[in-house]
C-alpha cells in the first residue's frame, strides 16, 4: 500500500500537470526542437538564417504574386531551393532574381516550372511522399542520420538537401528513389568529405 507522503506527492504532480495543460506539449515540443538543433550539422545561426530566408522570401513572393503562383522556398545553409509553379517565364526569372537578392543566400537551385498552380490533391500526395521518404530514412538509421537530410517533394519529384558525406548522399538517394510513388530524385547536397 502506498504511503501518505507518496500519495500526496502523486496527487501534487497530477494537479500540477493538469494545471499546466497546454504547457506540457510546448515543453515536449521545445525539447524535441532542441534535440533537432543539436543534431543538425548547421550551426544554430545558420539554422536561424535559413528560417529568416524562407520567411522573408516566401512572404515577399506571396504578397507580390498571390494565388497566381505557387512557390515553395526551402533554404539549407544558405542554399535556396525554389519549387512550384509560376504563370510565365518572366515571373520565373523575377522570382529567381528576388531569391538571389535575398540577404544570406549563397546559391540558388531554381526548379520552378511554368504551369498552373498545383491542385490540393497533388500537394497532399507530395506531403505524403515526403513523410514516407523520411520514415524510410528512420528505418535505415544505421546508414546515416535522418536529421542530416531535408526532404522536399513537388509534383512527385523528391529533392534532397543537407550537409552530408557522399556515402550518406548515395544512401539517401537510393532510399528515396526506391520509394513507391517517387517520380525522380534531385540531389541538392553540399558535401563535407
Amino acid at each position: 500500500m502506498a504511503s501518505a507522503p507518496g500519495i500526496l506527492l502523486a496527487a501534487t504532480l497530477i494537479a500540477a500537470t493538469l494545471s499546466l495543460g497546454a504547457c506540457i506539449p510546448l515543453v515536449v515540443a521545445g525539447a524535441a526542437g532542441a534535440a533537432l538543433v543539436v543534431s543538425d550539422r548547421r550551426s544554430a545561426s545558420a539554422q536561424l538564417d535559413d528560417a529568416a530566408i524562407e520567411a522573408k522570401l516566401s512572404g515577399a513572393l506571396a504578397e507580390r504574386y498571390g494565388e497566381r503562383a505557387h512557390v515553395s522556398v526551402t533554404s539549407y545553409s544558405g542554399v535556396v531551393l525554389l519549387t512550384g509553379e509560376v504563370p510565365d517565364a518572366a515571373t520565373k526569372a523575377a522570382v529567381g532574381e528576388a531569391a538571389r537578392a535575398t540577404d544570406r543566400v549563397r546559391s540558388l537551385h531554381d526548379e520552378l516550372v511554368v504551369a498552373p498552380p498545383s491542385e490540393l490533391g497533388t500537394r497532399t500526395n507530395d506531403a505524403y511522399l515526403t513523410s514516407l521518404v523520411k520514415s524510410r530514412f528512420l528505418e535505415d538509421a544505421g546508414t546515416f542520420s535522418a536529421t542530416h537530410v531535408k526532404v522536399v517533394t513537388e509534383r512527385g519529384v523528391v529533392y534532397l538537401m543537407g550537409l552530408v558525406r557522399r556515402a550518406e548522399a548515395d544512401a539517401a538517394t537510393r532510399i528515396a528513389a526506391s520509394t513507391r510513388g517517387v517520380a525522380r530524385v534531385v540531389r541538392v547536397f553540399e558535401y563535407i568529405d
